[in-house]
């Protein structure tokens, strides 16, 4: 009996990894290495976490940036340093939106390409995904589905 109550308390005591889930990571084709290139993706959490880093071997920098619209009505985008992923809700990345900048490109980014992107979570640590560079014009993975 005692046995059973230390394994209760030993794995109530362990901590909660969180499963977080990267869907429909797609890039728009880029005109120019020189211009920044910007990815879109979703993600989705089954426990709370938080979105720290995110790094690829195609740009200098990624950064998340948010898009605002000031009480002027104009919008401006906003960088995201840290970005919450809330239990069982989805943070969606999408054109006219929140979305990745891709900063300093080793090259222009070409529709059919691909490339990883890594993503380094507080709690779920780093997940890689193979980003789908889509037509310059396209409006993501479920566009083409249609």
């Amino acid at each position: 009996m005692i046995r059973h109550i230390l394994t209760a308390t030993l794995l109530s005591a362990a901590p909660a990894f969180a499963q977080v889930a990267v869907t429909d990571p797609w890039a728009r084709a880029s005109i120019l290495a020189s211009r920044p290139g910007v990815a879109y993706l979703t993600l989705q959490a089954d426990a709370a976490d938080i979105l720290h880093a995110i790094s690829t071997p195609v740009a200098k920098t990624a950064m998340i940036h948010d898009v605002v619209t000031g009480p002027d009505g104009i919008a401006r985008m906003r960088a995201v340093q840290a970005l919450p992923i809330p239990a069982g809700e989805a943070q969606v990345m999408a054109p006219g939106g929140m979305h990745i900048m891709l900063v300093g490109l080793s090259d222009t980014l070409r529709s059919g390409d691909s490339f990883p992107l890594s993503l380094t979570f507080e709690n779920a640590g780093e997940i890689t995904v193979e980003v789908q560079v889509m037509r310059a014009a396209s409006m993501g993975p479920k566009e083409a589905s249609r």
